[in-house]
């Protein structure tokens, strides 16, 4: 008999959906049964990944966030809720990156990626785990079944590389970060992992591994091959399934190897 994870009747929210990672986790989501929220700044992005899950009898809704910002955090929160229902998945994915020597990072660039990617990956989960919280001591309506926060970290937030150091840091931070959410959090159900790619090729970078210095790293991997969005999808399904219960505070590195 196959094993089947099914999310059906369960909502995800999932951030930077407009493209890459995000895109791909949203569609793999909706595939296992889940009502899926994009969320994202790109808007028109958005709505054309919804009418492509839609085409597949998928369910999904489009709300506009900007993880820089607190109010737009809330809002969004806020709306989806509204329009889907009570949020089961958070898979908090919004981040950017620059690629600097560390002497010639501008505070500009450091507080650009610090607060997408740390700031606003911590206030997008605390935002979704005060409502399932308050749902778990039956403050809010609904039928609680334990939530899941799946933080999209990266293998750069356990190895040291150059020239993205601040990227670097940022992620590191998601994944103590990660750690203190499931020590709290669990107590009421909630179910906080962290997800560590490594280098996976999508539409944001996949010019970069056309180029000398791309390819070069490249052969650098322990296995020379860049990973795909889809084989990220196992990893994604085992954190956010309801069987996973007793998976927490757990730091996963889907990397093919290039942390060992």
């Amino acid at each position: 008999m196959a094993y089947q994870i099914d999310l059906s009747g369960r909502v995800a929210f999932i951030t930077g959906a407009s493209s890459g990672l995000g895109e791909q986790f949203a569609k793999v989501l909706a595939r296992a049964g889940a009502g899926v929220v994009l969320a994202a700044r790109r808007i028109e992005r958005l709505k054309t990944l919804r009418a492509e899950i839609e085409a597949a009898g998928g369910d999904a809704h489009v709300v506009g966030l900007d993880v820089t910002d607190p109010v737009s955090i809330q809002a969004a929160v806020a709306h989806a809720e509204t329009e889907m229902g009570a949020i089961d998945i958070l898979v908090n994915n919004s981040g950017v990156s620059t690629t600097q020597k560390l002497v010639d990072v501008r505070p500009e660039d450091y507080d650009e990626v610090m607060n997408t990617n740390t700031r606003g990956a911590f206030f997008v989960a605390q935002a979704v785990a005060r409502r399932m919280i308050a749902r778990s001591k039956g403050e809010l309506p609904g039928t609680y079944a334990g939530g899941r926060i799946v933080n999209v970290a990266s293998m750069a937030g356990l190895k040291v590389l150059s020239q993205i150091g601040v990227y670097s840091m940022s992620k590191a931070a998601v994944i103590h970060m990660t750690k203190s959410m499931a020590l709290e959090w669990g107590r009421h159900g909630i179910n906080v992992n962290a997800l560590c790619p490594g280098y996976i090729d999508t539409e944001i970078n996949h010019h970069h591994w056309q180029t000398e210095a791309g390819q070069k790293l490249v052969q650098m991997l322990p296995r020379k091959r860049l990973g795909k969005p889809e084989d990220l999808d196992a990893v994604l399904m085992m954190l956010c399934a309801k069987e996973s219960h007793f998976v927490n505070g757990a730091v996963i590195a889907a990397d093919d190897g290039f942390g060992i």
